[in-house]
């Protein structure tokens, strides 16, 4: 499979007046063509930044550094604004967390979505609104011709998000990056815009990128996740690799904290205690060790590298090290 997008050692920091946010700390992943890739991990861990660094949607006082980010066998790292506009929302698309506020009041559905056509694709106002409206039928929304002419208050939040899909897909993009997609959405219409998702992959063969906080959100449609905590890559591999054999302690505590749906039993369900790490002061260590049951003092005192599991499978976690004593991963129905 070849890469459509591969990072090494992204950092992100936001200037403030009390210091550094370090909210990024050497970040490095890839991305094949056609793939669906999950970034999980919980508020504040680096997931969204690291993803708005790549795209350079982050404020005047983030600071981005990195020692490459190819896009389609392309350095975009150094890349003026203008020539990243160009690639934004052309060959880059990304859908934000919260419909509600992601479209314009002011103006009708139609003309959301037209204006990326005549930017990037250099088209008259017809053949804009004739593929607006063939991109509202693809993803599910009924009399996309009378609805284009609609304002987004008439929209459903279900309904928006489809716009927004509809959007992003709209000038064929190589990448969508989807920041929590379904956050601001019921349990029903969270399924349906997951399966939705699912299927425009599968028919276009587009590239996906997928944060979230919820790993039962990635279950079934990424087939490689990466797990962050703290700024960090803790974990990373296939989807079997995270749910059947993860081998970090963080990701154990997302497993734990998520119900299982295949089981019949009533099981409690075990929070991670604590709090995440204030990236104005990293730890030395590994970011998880205050929160972590199994720390030793090697995870204080000293980062641990990403130890290779089995191909493609690697975890941020001392007790990987050869003369770590064993410890089995604690995900049997919450239970030890």
């Amino acid at each position: 499979m070849s890469k459509l997008l591969e990072v090494n050692n992204l950092k992100t920091s936001f200037k403030t007046h009390i210091g550094d946010v370090q909210s990024v700390r050497g970040v490095s992943f890839y991305l094949n063509k056609g793939e669906a890739l999950g970034i999980v991990g919980e508020s504040g861990c680096g997931k969204s930044v690291t993803m708005m660094s790549i795209m350079r949607l982050l404020p005047d006082n983030a600071v981005i550094e990195a020692d490459s980010i190819q896009f389609d066998n392309k350095e975009i790292s150094n890349l003026k604004e203008k020539e990243m506009q160009t690639l934004r929302g052309n060959e880059m698309a990304m859908i934000f967390q919260d419909p509600m506020t992601s479209l314009n009041p002011l103006y009708t559905i139609g003309e959301q979505l037209t204006e990326h056509l005549i930017k990037h694709k250099k088209i008259s106002k017809k053949e804009a609104e004739e593929k607006a409206i063939e991109m509202l039928k693809l993803v599910g929304i009924p009399s996309p011709e009378k609805r284009l002419k609609q304002y987004p208050h008439e929209f459903s939040g279900g309904m928006r998000q489809r716009v927004m899909i509809a959007m992003s897909l709209i000038c064929n993009p190589k990448l969508i990056i989807a920041d929590e997609p379904t956050t601001a959405l019921d349990v029903t219409i969270q399924a349906q815009i997951l399966d939705l998702m699912k299927d425009l992959k599968n028919k276009l063969d587009t590239s996906i990128i997928l944060i979230t906080h919820d790993l039962g959100v990635v279950a079934d449609l990424c087939t490689r996740i990466n797990v962050m905590y703290g700024g960090i890559i803790v974990e990373e591999g296939t989807d079997e690799d995270i749910f059947y054999n993860p081998k970090h302690p963080y990701t154990w505590g997302l497993l734990n904290s998520v119900p299982n749906p295949k089981s019949d039993k009533k099981e409690k369900l075990k929070p991670i205690e604590g709090q995440p790490p204030d990236l104005l002061k990293p730890p030395v260590g590994c970011p998880f060790a205050a929160r972590c049951k199994y720390a030793m003092k090697v995870c204080v005192d000293h980062l641990p590298p990403l130890f290779e599991i089995s191909k493609g499978h690697k975890a941020a976690c001392w007790l990987n090290h050869e003369y770590a004593p064993k410890v089995e991963a604690p995900i049997k129905g919450g239970e030890e």
